[in-house]
């Protein structure tokens, strides 16, 4: 049974920092991609970052470009996305997500509608 588990969520100030952690099992790591998404209050669901466990090549959204970093730690089965410089516009529920694709980022912008397989979610709150 495939399982993406979220942990690091909490609440931070803004300019702060946080780090996200996706314990995935279940499947082969280096099969699939993994993406960190958010969804804010009354907000689609986006994608943040994603990464190939394959080849460790990598996509974010240009709102994130310079602050987050998306990495892979195969020995783990588990995903990081490190936050820095975090904003109010920041706040969401994070949720991991992969997708059966060990190449995905080459050819794929970490589209929600592409994703497998889903965590729970963690909440990310920025306060001003």
């Amino acid at each position: 049974e495939v399982q993406l588990v979220e942990s690091g969520g909490g609440l931070v100030q803004a300019g702060g920092s946080l780090r996200l952690s996706c314990a995935a099992s279940g499947f082969t790591f280096y099969d699939y991609a993994i993406g960190l998404f958010r969804q804010a209050p009354g907000k689609e669901r986006e994608g943040v970052s994603c990464i190939n466990n394959s080849d460790g090549s990598t996509y974010y959204a240009d709102s994130v470009k310079g602050r987050f970093t998306i990495s892979s730690d195969s020995a783990e089965n588990t995903v990081y996305l490190q936050m820095n410089s975090l904003s109010p516009e920041d706040s969401a529920v994070y949720y991991c997500a992969a997708v059966v694709d060990p190449y995905y980022t080459k050819y794929r912008t970490c589209a929600p509608v592409d994703m497998d397989y889903w965590g729970k979610g963690a909440l990310v709150t920025v306060s001003s």
